[in-house]
Formats: C-alpha cells, sequence, structure tokens
C-alpha cells in the first residue's frame, strides 16, 4: 500500500546533521561521522532515506525548511538573528531543488503536478527508480522577515507554513511556552497574505490561543501535520478536542506523530527541560497501538475515517530511540496497516490513513497552477 508522510523534516537530517540521505539506510548508520559530528540523534538512529522510502512505498511526503530564531527561554536552539534564520531555511529549500534536479525527488508545486506523480506511483509496482514527491512545507515562520516576504518563498516552491515551532516566534507563540500566548501583531497580516497566495496554514506547534486567534483570521486551507490528541496525552504539544474539532470542520488532515513523548501516556512538561526518554520509559513500552488510539480518536470526533493521517516528524522527532517499537526504519510504516486492521477498520478506512486522504487534501488544496 502507499504511504504519504505528512511530515519529514528532510534537510535537518542532510544540511544541518550532515547525513547523505541518498544513500541505503545501512550506509548512513554506519557513516564515519561528518564535519557536524553528531548533531542531533546519532546517525545510527536515522530512519528514513530516499531509497528506504520507496522500499516503503512512500510515494510523497511533506518535507520541511526548518531555521528558528534562539530567544530568551527557547526550549531548542535557533540561530542569533532572523538574517542567519533565512540563510539556513534558503539552504534547506536549495537541497529540496538539487534532488529535485537529478531526478531522486520531484517537488510537487500545483494540484497537476500531485496529481500526476501520485498517478505514476499508482501505477508502478517497482518504485525502486522512482522519484519521492515532495511537497515543501515552512516549520516555524522566522525564515519570512515579513509579511510581503511570503511571497518570496511562495515563488521558491513553499506552499505550506506554520507560524511557530517551539518557543516564542516572529508571529506567535508556541509550543514549549506554556499556552497562553497568542498572535503578534504582524500574525494578521502574515495570514492575510498566506491566503490571498493559497499558502497552507499547518497549525501544528503553535500554542492554544495562537491557534484559535489563526483559525479566526485565516479562511484558506488548514492542517495539522503532525498534531497528537491531549484527550490521551496531557501536555500542551497535544491538540485538546476543539482545536481537533474546529481542524476537522474546516476539511482539514490531522497527522498521528511517531513521537513517543507525545504518546507517553503520562504526558511531560513542555515547558521545562525535556528529559532523556530512557530516564521515564523504555523503547518498548509504547507501540503502534497507542499510535492507533490517537488516530481513532481522530476519527471518532469525524464520525468516520477521513480526517486522520499519517504524519510521522520522521527523524525530527529523535529517529529510531524515540520511533514506537515496531518502527525500525519509515518502510515499517506499513506495519501500521496490520494494527488498524486487528482494530477493526475496513481496507478503505486503512487505505484514508495510510494516504489516501492526504492524497485528497493535496490534490484540492494545492494552487491549480
Amino acid at each position: 500500500m502507499l504511504i504519504i508522510d505528512g511530515d519529514y523534516p528532510m534537510a535537518y537530517g542532510s544540511v544541518d546533521a550532515d547525513r547523505d540521505l541518498t544513500q541505503s539506510i545501512s550506509k548512513v548508520r554506519s557513516a564515519k561521522p561528518g564535519i557536524r559530528g553528531q548533531f542531533g540523534p546519532p546517525d545510527s538512529e536515522t530512519m528514513a532515506t530516499l531509497p528506504e522510502m520507496r522500499r516503503g512505498s512512500i510515494a510523497a511526503a511533506l518535507v520541511k525548511v526548518a531555521a528558528r530564531i534562539e530567544r530568551p527561554g527557547s526550549p531548542l536552539w535557533g540561530y542569533r538573528s532572523s538574517r542567519t534564520a533565512y540563510a539556513a531555511a534558503q539552504a534547506h529549500l536549495a537541497y529540496y531543488r538539487i534532488l529535485d534536479s537529478v531526478g531522486e525527488a520531484r517537488i510537487l508545486r500545483s494540484r497537476s503536478d500531485f496529481i500526476d506523480h501520485m498517478r505514476i506511483w499508482s501505477e508502478t509496482s517497482d518504485h525502486e527508480k522512482l522519484p519521492v514527491g515532495f511537497i515543501v512545507g515552512m516549520e516555524g515562520a522566522d525564515p519570512i522577515l515579513n509579511p510581503q516576504h511570503v511571497h518570496d518563498w511562495w515563488e521558491g516552491g513553499v506552499r505550506v507554513v506554520s507560524l511557530s515551532h517551539y518557543g516564542v516566534s516572529t508571529y506567535c507563540h508556541g509550543t514549549g511556552t506554556g499556552t497562553e500566548g497568542g498572535l503578534f501583531p504582524m500574525a494578521a497580516e502574515l495570514l492575510k497574505e498566506m491566503e490571498s497566495l493559497g499558502m497552507i496554514l499547518d497549525l501544528t506547534h503553535a500554542s492554544d490561543r495562537s491557534a484559535r486567534e489563526a483559525l479566526d483570521l485565516f479562511s484558506g486551507p488548514i492542517m495539522a501535520s503532525h498534531q497528537n490528541c491531549r484527550e490521551l496525552v496531557p501536555g500542551e504539544r497535544q491538540f485538546p478536542d476543539d482545536l481537533l474539532t474546529a481542524v476537522i470542520q474546516r476539511d482539514g488532515i490531522i497527522g498521528a506523530s511517531m513521537d513517543t513523548w507525545m504518546l507517553y501516556k503520562p504526558g511531560i512538561d513542555w515547558t521545562a527541560k525535556i528529559p532523556s526518554r530512557r530516564t521515564l520509559f523504555p523503547r518498548d513500552a509504547i507501540t503502534l497501538d497507542d499510535l492507533v488510539d490517537h488516530i481513532d480518536h481522530v476519527c471518532q470526533l469525524a464520525g468516520n475515517s477521513l480526517r486522520a493521517g499519517i504524519g510521522g516528524d520522521t527523524d525530527g522527532q529523535g529517529g529510531r530511540e524515540g520511533a514506537p517499537l515496531e518502527i525500525d526504519t519509515v518502510a515499517d510504516y506499513q506495519k501500521l496497516a496490520g494494527v488498524l486492521d486487528r482494530r477493526g477498520y475496513t481496507q478503505e478506512d486503512i487505505a484514508n490513513v495510510m494516504y489516501r486522504n492526504w492524497q485528497r487534501f493535496f490534490a484540492d488544496k494545492l494552487p491549480a497552477e
């Protein structure tokens, strides 16, 4: 069965962590550390490369450019200025463009691009030589230097933007700061410009107040690319039911994240320093059944299987060490189908979750040309 991954910050692994993701997963995992050393999770924990995506029948992914400004109290590292964040994000975009130019990937800028790409994958049994489809998104809007600047990113191929990542961003409060803060003044103008372009708003990582305010101001297409459910796991990184319902009612898709911090039932304090997972739970404590609990919760809120998808946060969530027990590489996302089947989902429901919901969404919400 085909898969569409609703969140893969791929350029982080290649540009920031210096991994050659055109190589096999075994070569990447065993590679000698590059110039960046062991940046983030070690190479040995890498879950995804382009060959591994093809092996797992991952036809397309929402890949991210991500570069944030570090501010007082930021829970993650960042750059010291907006200009440097912009330059770093441009490096991420350049990485996707070079993969496109050599046929490893195909950047899907329009509905026709996307529909044609999915047709080719659907009609081809051997995916080994096919380019993987990339819808390019931006995780945290710090690289957008002012609201008008979003037009430049649109011309560069970016089609999805989230306003924040962890902590306070240029445009709003995000996760890792508590849930009290909302949008900053420039956000209203940015949302207006995004709507005029047909840009998709990703609500993931926005604080509750920021997300609610953005929904009031923005009438364009929305999604939650990698977002789990607070009803099941407490903590501000998960959405409460009213925000999940808002995404559902606005024809959006909610991608279930493979990040075990977002599946750990006791929850964690996202405003504090996040400890090592292994100090709290062994890897075998969280399985794909925990992930399906969140998928099922979205389906129950929607009353059908048309709003839930995969939003792996692949390799942005800590790699293999931060994934459910059954996941060794991204190809193991196929195992989700078996768990859904065991839980009583029909084959049509399973296909919806694995790829069709994202397929319908992008075929409808990407620009016509």
